[in-house]
């Protein structure tokens, strides 16, 4: 009997027989400065400090000049002091392997819920180039979500990056989870960044459950984590996704959330040595956001593709903020999720009239594209006219688009709340008979 020993021999070419070594020579609250390895220190590269008592604190290089080298600690700098040994073990590969399917890993592919974990037998690259912009496939057919709102006026295409805009408490993990069961893909890449510790599990056992593990994989950093570590998860998320992109599977990866990405880079650029212009955020956070998302997407002629949806937090709804404007230009999509939506009961809390897919009008049919123009006049009416039919100033008759308006928008407004497991098809024709046959509403309704 044969026996495959490349993920053996994958883990012994990467053990080096020499080490470089440096010494500590400054130590601050978030950074310490390294001599002896400004010649073979890179960014990126890893480093082991050696402690008193025999222990080690790993960490990265951030920051290289002719004398030293900037490190950050994926710990706490606890017990690190001027002259401990430093040494240099380069670049951190990552090895995703098809086994990491249903499995939690953390943000350097070891296992997080218990038991051993292959690794792949070729390395990945953290920070890999994007696909050829030349050579890349257009977007895909649309893709079944199994919700009304994305079966409908708000379409996902195969290959489609958008964004998930919204506060904090509106149903964004629900709503993640949801299109994490319902939308046909052959993996499902999820990566969490920053959530709360006691949230991991209760996502993964209830929110997700059992159906949404079987093709998923869970790269995983926790909110007590270092910066570098909640960086490096968003990374290996994407590259987990490019390594089953490229054996020509449709990759799904959510990531929750871009801005705990963006806050994480933030942290790290400003220990650097980066100045602060974007309210706080370093130059260099544009290209980082935008660098992320162009990975995603549809592959080569030949590959697979990733469908991306990535979260963004706006505070108090505020959607010029930095990160989600830089957000906003380079994905195909953004759903907001809104706060009065949610507390009045209705999940998910999608703001249809301020949300938008690119993949329109592409992906729909003429019928289609007329039915959802249609659906936008009636709530962008309805909205216009809120405030007076609300307080009782509007008189009925007085505009017909109006007064269409207030027939269909409760209608509508329960559409959007509805499971679609039977496809987009039959999600359009619902969608029809709310805006299409209305004879068929209650008198009750009408008069």
């Amino acid at each position: 009997m044969l026996t495959d020993f490349s993920a053996l021999q994958s883990e012994l070419s990467r053990i080096s027989n020499t080490v470089r070594v440096g010494r500590v020579v400054s130590v601050s609250t978030a950074s310490l400065e390294i001599a002896g390895l400004t010649h073979q220190a890179r960014i990126g590269d890893q480093i082991a400090i050696s402690l008193r008592g025999g222990s080690e604190l790993p960490g990265e290089i951030v920051g290289v000049s002719e004398s030293r080298a900037r490190a950050m600690t994926y710990a706490p700098l606890d017990g690190a002091a001027v002259g401990n040994p430093v040494r240099l073990l380069g670049p951190a590969g990552v090895h995703p392997d098809e086994s990491w399917v249903g499995r939690i890993v953390d943000a350097f592919g070891q296992p997080m819920d218990g038991g051993p974990l292959t690794q792949g037998p070729a390395s990945a690259s953290l920070r890999r180039a994007p696909p050829d912009p030349a050579k890349r496939k257009p977007l895909g057919p649309r893709l079944s979500t199994g919700l009304t709102p994305f079966d409908t006026v708000l379409p996902l295409a195969k290959g489609q990056r958008v964004g998930v805009f919204a506060g904090s408490g509106v149903g964004k993990s629900m709503l993640l989870a949801d299109l994490a069961k319902g939308i046909e893909a052959d993996v499902v890449v999820l990566a969490l960044i920053g959530e709360r510790g006691r949230e991991l599990r209760d996502f993964v056992d209830n929110v997700l459950g059992p159906e949404g593990m079987e093709r998923a994989v869970v790269v995983a950093a926790t909110s007590d984590q270092a910066p570098l570590i909640k960086r490096r998860a968003a990374w290996m998320a994407m590259a987990t996704a490019e390594v089953f992109r490229d054996q020509g599977k449709h990759v799904l990866l959510l990531t929750d959330s871009l801005t705990r990405f963006a806050e994480a880079h933030r942290e790290i650029a400003l220990t650097a040595g980066e100045s602060p212009t974007l309210r706080g955020f370093p130059p260099s956070t544009s290209n980082l956001i935008a660098s992320l998302c162009e990975r995603a997407g549809p592959g080569l002629f030949g590959k697979g593709d990733i469908t991306a949806i990535f979260s963004v937090l706006v505070a108090g709804s505020d959607m010029d903020e930095p990160i989600a404007d830089i957000t906003r230009g380079v994905l195909d999509g953004h759903i907001v999720l809104d706060r009065g939506i949610a507390e009045r009961g209705r999940f998910p809390a999608i703001d249809v009239r301020r949300s938008v897919s690119r993949s329109l009008p592409g992906v729909a049919t003429e019928g289609e594209n007329a039915q959802i123009a249609r659906v936008r006049q009636v709530l962008t009416a309805y909205e216009n006219a809120a405030l007076m039919i609300q307080t009782g100033l509007y008189s009925k008759g007085s505009d017909p688009a109006i007064d269409e308006a207030i027939r269909l928008w409760p209608r509508l407004d329960a559409f959007f709340t509805e499971k679609a497991p039977d496809g987009v098809a039959a999600s359009f024709a619902r969608l029809s008979e709310i805006i299409e046959n209305d004879s068929a509403l209650p008198a009750l309704q009408k008069s």
